[in-house]
């Protein structure tokens, strides 16, 4: 068997009476605090944006650096001393140079490639390097 007490009815049939919904005050506060949190919000979320396009650059900045590191050794063209040049229509925004400057034996040689690009008005790059050792002819 159920017991109720006299005071939980009396509040029961009090908020029975009551229309169910949010008082003005309740939704002012409600568009106040997103009018808040919505810049803050954006901003992030443009932050984000712009951090994704800037690493995805750089992976594929790198990605043609080691492709072109690999290529100019493969062809000897890394030979003929300081080289640059571009990726044509495949990779416009990117360009590349060479440098190839003796190590600390002037028998090995370091090969520096550079890939370059401009972002946000600056001139952004990636650097890859390694160490050859060239066949005597």
């Amino acid at each position: 068997m159920w017991f109720s007490h006299p005071r939980l009815e009396m509040n029961r049939s009090r908020t029975r009476g009551r229309n169910e919904g949010f008082t003005f005050i309740e939704l002012l506060a409600t568009v106040v605090l997103i009018a808040v949190i919505m810049p803050v919000a954006m901003r992030s979320i443009a932050l984000c944006t712009r951090l994704a396009g800037q690493s995805r650059r750089q992976v594929e900045a790198a990605s043609l650096a080691k492709a072109k590191l690999t290529e100019l050794i493969v062809t000897g063209d890394w030979e003929k001393g300081n080289k640059r040049g571009d990726f044509d229509k495949d990779w416009p925004d990117y360009e590349w140079s060479l440098d190839v400057t003796n190590w600390t034996d002037t028998l090995v040689r370091e090969l520096a490639l550079t890939v370059s690009w401009r972002s946000a008005g600056r001139q952004r790059g990636v650097i890859l390097s390694t160490l050859i050792y060239p066949e005597e002819s």
